[in-house]
């Protein structure tokens, strides 16, 4: 199975990727997690990124605040398909990253969650690589299932509550 890579600006990130990581934990798929600035070490980012695919990883997570260039600087070195984590910061409480993840010119596509939205990167992640692992696939599905059971159950908790 590929890896997801993930990436983050700061370690002031890690909260937030700590739930990709459990996500990613929970459904069996293997990751690694590096802190790479797309300001402060370009190169080092540009190097993970260009060899991202040879080294075994099918999707990249970059997770970052405030100017949040990161995402766009791993796409622009990699055909790899990459998730965008916008971090809220106590600057404009993440709007500033939202935008500069999302608005990536054409040609370098970014997939953006919602700020701070690490499970649902995490999510994404295992569903692209589902489309050529049937096993995983299976393990998306049952989560599904669990999900939804647990909806069901706090209906009826509440419904018998108030009703």
């Amino acid at each position: 199975m590929k890896k997801v890579a993930l990436i983050m600006g700061s370690d002031s990130d890690l909260p937030i990727v700590q739930k990709a990581i459990d996500t990613l934990k929970d459904l069996n798929i293997p990751y690694e997690v590096h802190v790479f600035s797309a300001h402060r070490t370009p190169a080092q980012a540009k190097e993970f990124s260009e060899r991202a695919e040879e080294n075994g990883f099918g999707v990249i997570i970059a997770a970052a605040g405030m100017a949040a260039h990161l995402a766009g600087a791993i796409a622009a070195n990699t055909t790899l398909p990459v998730i965008g984590i916008p971090c809220k910061s106590n600057t404009l409480d993440g709007i500033d990253a939202l935008l500069s993840t999302v608005q990536m010119p054409s040609g370098i596509p970014v997939a953006t969650v919602a700020i701070n939205g690490a499970v649902n990167a995490a999510l994404l992640s295992a569903q692209i690589l589902a489309l050529s692992d049937k096993d995983l696939s299976d393990r998306l599905k049952e989560k599904r299932r669990k999900d939804e059971k647990a909806v069901v159950e706090k209906d009826a908790k509440i419904s018998k509550e108030f009703n």
